[in-house]
């Protein structure tokens, strides 16, 4: 058995249950890794230098095979639902077993890092990949190491990430051959029969959902933060498409972080070391800061090429609408490093409504921002799945269910209270489609959305003259700098303004039934905000 690199001479690797490694590739800097991959023709260099990898079967997450280990731990604590599925101790210490096994024999890439900039919250992380490339993407988007952390490390959390490996569900228990596990009594995660590397990231974020909230009093959140030149901190929440790493990387603001965030008594403060964005139709012109974040170091997964060139051609669809590119965080030019900021002063809630019914923005009060946050909402766009012929509602509440261990009205309960203690303003925007929807308008000018947002930010909304939308109950401005006021009312960008009645009531309908299973927790605040259906539509 050989080594490489740089491990902590007091963690053996038997002591994590793999015997016999062929090769222990210990934290091996990016560029090496990346040679690694190379070597073993896993992938290639992009004309910038950044590393092209093809995840493979999966290009995205798997949420149906997404485990956690019931025990005395998690029984009477989990929300148990259909993305927090109980899996058996003994099943999983067995799994465990096939897995360590599995290795033997095996190189194996070992990457050590921190989670949560803040160091009060700090957690250590310790995995062990197949793949150099899956070590890479916990290098990206982790916090590193300096060589004397290194040398002293001791993991509290340790992942085994093993793609190649096929479970037998009708052995192992699980769904299908893929999986990904937590178990918070020995605090290992294993993820299995998945290359795509957003298994590892939000196998971390889903630990510290329940962590934080449950044992340490800190708000976790999906979402994105950024910081002003005056100490202002700003944070997004939205679900993947609706803007939120883009609206972030604004290059008149210190990036924070572009997806999971802690709110503790002291502030803001980033879960990563790095950002995972979306690359589909990436352009320098919309998005430059993440346009100019991939090179030497970076890593894009299932993109295509313009021909015979190794120059990525991101509008290229035909692996996965789901391309992306990971990065440290220092590849943005402004990064806030260490990533912490105080309490917002703004919270904006992103949502890409396909419908067009709800305004480019709207300010809250507090009862319509915790029934907002509990809703989640956003709208698929038609034509990106199979079958799916218009815009399709999704809710998933507190903008993260698949990865929210405890009951939503927990972490609901918690932001009313930093929203009473902090009175940050409150906003929902629609990064999504005007003057109808998708398919007979257009989606909001990317231009229009952060002008509003900056009107928000620097206090010239605070001065705008607003008006209610009929249905939703929303307060929206009459006017905004560089932004035309027809489009600030939705219905008033309608040719058909009967049609747009029709359509948001029907909207409306599917807020109200989402919204049942939560009504027996919510205050009476909360069900005032729930939009009120026109009659006779």
């Amino acid at each position: 058995m050989g080594f490489s690199g740089k491990i902590s001479a007091r963690s053996p690797i038997e002591n994590y249950g793999i015997k016999n490694p062929k090769h222990v590739y210990s934290n091996l800097t990016p560029s090496q890794l990346v040679n690694e991959s190379l070597n073993r023709n896993m992938g290639v260099l992009s004309d910038k230098g950044a590393l092209c990898i093809r995840t493979g079967e999966f290009t995205g997450r798997s949420p149906d095979d997404k485990f956690t280990v019931d025990n005395d731990i998690t029984h009477d604590a989990v929300d148990w639902n259909k993305f927090n599925k109980p899996f058996p101790q003994d099943k999983f210490d067995a799994l465990f077993q096939k897995v360590c096994a599995y290795f033997e024999g095996k190189e194996i890439f070992i990457q050590d890092s921190y989670a949560c900039a803040d160091e009060r919250y700090r957690i250590k992380v310790r995995v062990f990949a197949e793949y150099p490339w899956s070590a890479q993407f916990a290098s990206n988007m982790f916090i590193r190491l300096n060589d004397e952390q290194i040398e002293q490390f001791e993991p509290e959390w340790c992942i085994y990430c093993a793609p190649d490996f096929r479970a037998v569900p009708s052995v192992d228990g699980t769904r299908q051959h893929n999986f990904s596990m937590i178990d918070f009594k020995t605090k290992r995660i294993l993820i299995g029969g998945s290359a795509y590397t957003g298994e590892i990231k939000k196998s971390i974020f889903t630990i510290l959902n329940f962590i934080l909230p449950y044992q340490k009093n800190v708000l976790s959140m999906h979402c994105s933060a950024n910081i002003g030149k005056a100490g202002d901190t700003t944070i997004f929440f939205g679900l993947s498409g609706t803007g939120k790493t883009t609206l972030s990387a604004d290059p008149e603001r210190g990036l924070i972080g572009d997806d999971e965030h802690g709110w503790s008594d002291n502030g803001i403060f980033n879960f990563e070391g790095g950002c995972y964005a979306k690359c589909i139709d990436l352009t320098e012109e919309k998005e430059p800061d993440i346009f100019h974040a991939i090179t030497p170091g970076a890593i894009l997964e299932n993109i295509g090429f313009y021909n015979d060139s190794n120059v990525p051609d991101y509008s290229n669809c035909a692996i996965t609408e789901n391309t992306r590119v990971s990065y440290p965080i220092e590849h943005i030019r402004n990064a806030v490093i260490p990533s912490v900021g105080g309490h917002p002063s703004n919270i904006f809630f992103l949502t890409c409504d396909a419908y067009g019914i709800l305004p480019p923005i709207s300010k809250l009060n507090k009862g319509q921002a915790m029934y907002h946050f509990i809703s989640g909402y956003t709208a698929k766009v038609a034509g990106t799945e199979a079958g799916v012929t218009e815009p399709k509602a999704t809710f998933s509440n507190c903008f993260g269910a698949p990865f929210l261990p405890l009951h939503p009205t927990f972490y609901a309960g918690m932001l009313g209270k930093k929203i009473e203690q902090f009175k940050p303003n409150i906003w929902l925007v629609n990064t999504g489609w005007t003057a109808g929807p998708y398919g007979v308008g257009s989606r909001i000018k990317l231009s229009y959305t952060r002008a509003l947002i900056t009107a928000a930010m620097n206090g010239t909304l605070n001065k705008a003259s607003y008006q209610t939308h009929e249905i939703f109950g929303l307060e929206y401005p009459t006017s905004c700098p560089e932004v035309p006021a027809e489009i600030l009312n939705p219905k008033n960008t309608w040719a058909d303004k009967e049609s747009y009645d029709q359509k948001a009531n029907a909207l409306a309908e599917l807020f109200i039934k989402n919204f049942e299973k939560y009504k027996s927790k919510a205050d009476d605040e909360m069900l005032a905000a729930a939009p009120k259906m026109m009659v006779g539509n």
